[in-house]
């Protein structure tokens, strides 16, 4: 008896076996990987939805300064907002030169009220006297100052008595050690001092506003 008919049926059997397994299998792979991307679809908008609001990001989080180990004269910059925020910490004889340039400034009694909060519209323009914060860029076209000390021989060729601040290489800008323009050159009005409070002795918080002008 010929075997060979039995023979072809039985591997076409096999065969079929074999391909209905791989239609199975590649069934199930195509299947998990549509449901895999269906769900990576679906996190998309779920990971969104944890993100901050653009408004949220734009206001930006309260920044924390440790002033504890700042020495005399010393300047520190953080970020807030995406803009630098200067403290600096002046000396007794800083604080005492302020009231002798009333008479080179624009604004020295920080008229301007939109650029300060009330706590720091005094003549030092802060909480503290001690402690200047304000933001560093200069208000005519947004460049950022550089700070000159007392005694920097660079300061000899911005003003002849040059008592410390803040310099403006761009378009000749100057600002004294509380923030306050001079007069006559082109930045209009003082630097902004930003919304402040004293967490401790040692520690500010920029961003947040001080409701008794003091320590929180």
């Amino acid at each position: 008896m010929s075997t060979a008919g039995v023979t072809d049926v039985g591997t076409k059997n096999m065969t079929e076996a074999i391909d209905d397994k791989s239609k199975r299998r590649f069934l199930v792979t195509a299947t998990t990987v549509v449901g895999a991307v269906g769900v990576g679809f679906a996190a998309v908008p779920f990971v969104m939805s944890l993100r901050p609001s653009a408004k949220t990001q734009a206001a930006g989080a309260p920044v924390e300064v440790d002033i504890s180990k700042m020495e005399a004269g010393q300047l520190v910059i953080v970020e807030w907002r995406g803009k630098p925020v200067w403290v600096v910490r002046r000396t007794e004889k800083h604080l005492g030169d302020l009231p002798t340039l009333n008479a080179k400034l624009s604004d020295p009694d920080s008229k301007v009220v939109s650029q300060q909060p009330s706590y720091a519209q005094n003549l030092a323009r802060s909480i503290k006297q001690e402690y200047l914060v304000v933001i560093g860029i200069c208000t005519h076209l947004g460049c950022s100052p550089t700070y000159v000390k007392t005694g920097d021989p660079a300061g000899a060729d911005i003003d002849d008595d040059w008592k410390g601040g803040f310099f403006c290489p761009c378009h000749g800008s100057k600002f004294d050690l509380a923030g306050r323009v001079y007069q006559g050159l082109p930045a209009p009005t003082n630097l902004v001092v930003p919304p402040y409070t004293y967490l401790s002795d040692t520690r500010i918080l920029v961003g947040v506003d001080s409701s008794e002008g003091g320590v929180a």
